[in-house]
């Protein structure tokens, strides 16, 4: 029986011992949103014969993630497999990708069905390419920047610190009231959950965050967490839409200001929001990462 327990931030030490040293990019293995979102998914995690174990719930669905470590990852498959079963519940992992799906082949032929849903891919990009905006096809990111910079001249690019943290949760706030729509309402409070449990301990998840002031006032805010050694997550970016290129701005000033060991800067999914996905898209990503959900093949 895997005795999980609950994470909380004092597990991060042992959570990224495993998770900066993987490949994977995946933006939910961010100790950020490990931990912010755990109110809503109740995430536990186990340390396994050299593997960490992760486990979350949608609702009454149990759900796996894949396990992250070396060794023997059959064994570590089987473990899970019997926790499910234990708990009477269906065997599922969730945010494999291709490389994760050939890992459960060599480990377990034919003892899994995979399927993808495209809302749920990562956007990931190469940090220079969003530092310089070269070429052709990012000219209209530099034109909303020119455009932005013309028309605010008393603008201020700050580190996020925890001073401004006040300001940060009154500009979301003001966001949500302007953009928020009955479909979206639950999913944008719960966005909302997650962003004040992450910047009101962003010193104890070492968040990195930046905020655009445009004369003296906060016109857009951003912050993330590594993945992995070479991979940075951006969790949250919010703007004043009202302010022409405000989005454009923070995404450039952010990314100059994130360590260049990150060659790689994960946008995470567009979960299917058409204006959301054009966005992602019109910053020509390097790659979309799709990522699968695994069940037992034997399963209904």
């Amino acid at each position: 029986m895997i005795s999980f327990k609950n994470i909380t931030l004092d597990d991060k030490k042992i959570i990224q011992s495993f998770t900066l040293k993987q490949w994977r990019r995946n933006c939910e293995l961010s100790f950020a949103n490990l931990f912010s979102w755990s109110f809503m998914y109740g995430t536990q995690y186990a340390v396994v014969d050299d593997f960490l174990l992760m486990r979350f719930f949608y609702g009454n669905e149990l759900v796996y993630m894949m396990p992250v470590g070396e060794g023997n990852l059959r064994h570590a498959l089987n473990e899970i497999i019997v926790d499910a079963k234990s708990m009477q519940k269906p065997f599922r992992i969730e945010g494999a990708c291709k490389n994760m799906c050939n890992e459960l082949e060599e480990a377990m032929p034919k003892t899994f069905k995979y399927s993808v849903n495209r809302k749920y891919s990562d956007y990931i990009y190469l940090r220079e390419n969003l530092v310089t905006l070269k070429g052709k096809k990012l000219q209209p990111k530099r034109n909303f920047i020119n455009r932005f910079i013309k028309n605010n001249d008393n603008y201020e690019y700050k580190t996020l610190s925890p001073d401004l943290i006040g300001e940060c949760i009154e500009l979301e706030k003001s966001w949500y009231s302007k953009n928020v729509t009955a479909e979206e309402q639950d999913a944008l409070l719960a966005e909302r959950t997650a962003l004040t449990l992450a910047i009101n301990n962003m010193e104890a998840l070492d968040l990195l965050g930046g905020v655009l002031f445009v004369n003296g006032k906060i016109t857009a805010f951003t912050y993330g967490n590594p993945v992995n050694y070479e991979t940075f997550d951006v969790c949250i970016e919010k703007a004043d839409r009202n302010v022409e290129g405000a989005y454009a701005m923070i995404n450039n000033l952010f990314a100059k200001h994130i360590p260049e060991q990150y060659i790689y800067i994960n946008r995470e999914e567009d979960l299917d929001i058409p204006g959301l996905r054009k966005a992602k898209l019109s910053y020509q990503p390097e790659m979309i990462l799709e990522k699968h959900r695994v069940q037992l093949a034997d399963s209904v």
